[in-house]
């Protein structure tokens, strides 16, 4: 395995001479990580968006124990998505559908702003496990399309990662009903992937409705919160880097005890 990549420029060059390589490992950005198996994507996250157990369990279509017993049972072997379906607990294709949302979803925060990318890490599986693979060039040019018709829309991209405020006197009333219900999660705390999860929707159908409201003169970026004190470093420096099954579990019985 060459390290071509970090010749390119951009995320998605560098994806695109990981493909003709066929490779299998994670690319990091700087908004999020590219699973690559054989030169084809599997899987994409990003903060910016909602997970793919946040979105099954927020929707409905997999309860929260379920969802865990998932990561507890299949994580270690990077089977989790297959544990859901043989567990009953989903159909294939629902999970299919799900995936590929997430998938996109996530690709856009990670490619739409196209910077050099951070790191490859040869070998490297997600705990999800394959559900289904993306081309590369698919993944760019579906990434491409979506920036281009969001700025058509209204052509500030803050709008997708800010917190984001309603304008004065803004009112939902009127309003098509996926739009009226994004508006009223617009609390100038939130951003469009805390609104996206709150409404257990897809993040890409969440800024299409935040865009045509900052169209309308209805909500705009918050102004920026006062920086905070720096805080002292971690000791012996940890860094947070991709979750393991192990530290799902932590997260897990956190939230439990809350």
């Amino acid at each position: 395995m060459t390290t071509a990549w970090a010749a390119h420029e951009t995320t998605s060059a560098a994806l695109g001479a990981l493909a003709a390589e066929g490779a299998t490992g994670a690319l990091s950005g700087d908004r999020g990580i590219v699973y690559l198996s054989a030169g084809r994507v599997v899987h994409v996250e990003s903060a910016f968006t909602p997970d793919l157990g946040a979105l099954l369990t927020r929707s409905g279509a997999v309860p929260p124990d379920g969802w865990w017993d998932a990561v507890d049972r299949g994580g270690t072997q990077h089977r989790v998505g297959h544990r859901l379906v043989d567990s009953g607990r989903l159909a294939a294709g629902a999970l299919e559908v799900c995936h590929l949302g997430a998938l996109f979803d996530a690709a856009y925060f990670v490619l739409a702003h196209d910077t050099r990318a951070h790191r490859f890490r040869p070998g490297a599986v997600h705990w999800l496990g394959a559900v289904r693979s993306v081309p590369v060039d698919v993944v760019v040019r579906e990434t491409g399309r979506r920036r281009a018709l969001l700025d058509r829309i209204w052509p500030d991209a803050a709008i997708d990662t800010a917190p984001l405020t309603r304008v004065r006197d803004a009112r939902a009333a009127g309003l098509p009903v996926r739009r009226s219900r994004t508006l009223t999660q617009v609390d100038g705390v939130r951003t469009a992937a805390e609104i996206a999860s709150a409404l257990a929707c897809r993040t890409y159908h969440t800024l299409v409705e935040l865009r045509r409201l900052a169209a309308a003169g209805l909500v705009t970026a918050a102004p920026p919160a006062p920086a905070p004190a720096a805080a002292a470093p971690e000791p012996g420096g940890v860094v947070w880097d991709d979750p393991d099954t192990a530290l799902l579990r932590r997260l897990r019985d956190a939230l439990e005890a809350l």
